[in-house]
């Protein structure tokens, strides 16, 4: 399904973590991301690539002027991961325990969603579309083009 209100483009977020090899391990385990490559030492990975969907992540360790949200203390972004069943994902986060910061709800845009955290602070929206919402039939107003 396609939603005018959240269309889906192609990005490559970059994620800082203390632990790379931690953050691989547990993305893979509640989330259900795959890993595609790390590099660096194997047992400490300075960084990998990862994927659930259509969607990749880049992972990084952190460093002078690279910090995770738990080492900041405050959020730093929201990334936005859509999935083709996310009543089932939100189960399997949850049963898996992680931190689940907004319920699975639907919006008034035409999203099915919920907003789990890792362990290092990172917000993962997960959605789902489920209707085609012209963004002016929920409020928004379109910037002139």
């Amino acid at each position: 399904m396609r939603n005018r209100s959240v269309p889906c483009e192609s990005i490559l977020p970059h994620l800082v973590y203390r632990d790379v090899g931690a953050a691989i391990k547990w993305l893979t385990e509640v989330f259900g991301f795959k890993e595609h490559y790390r590099y660096g030492d194997p047992s400490q990975p300075q960084g990998a690539q990862m994927q659930v969907g259509n969607a990749y992540v880049m992972l990084g360790v952190a460093q002078p002027g690279k910090t995770s949200p738990s080492e900041a203390g405050f959020r730093t972004q929201y990334l936005t991961i859509f999935v083709d069943d996310v009543a089932a994902h939100y189960e399997r986060t949850k049963a898996a325990g992680a931190k689940i910061i907004e319920e699975l709800n639907e919006t008034m845009y035409g999203e099915r969603q919920y907003v789990a955290q890792d362990p290092e602070g990172h917000p993962w929206l997960f959605s789902q579309h489920v209707k085609d919402v012209a963004p002016a039939d929920w409020g928004a107003i379109m910037a002139k083009q």
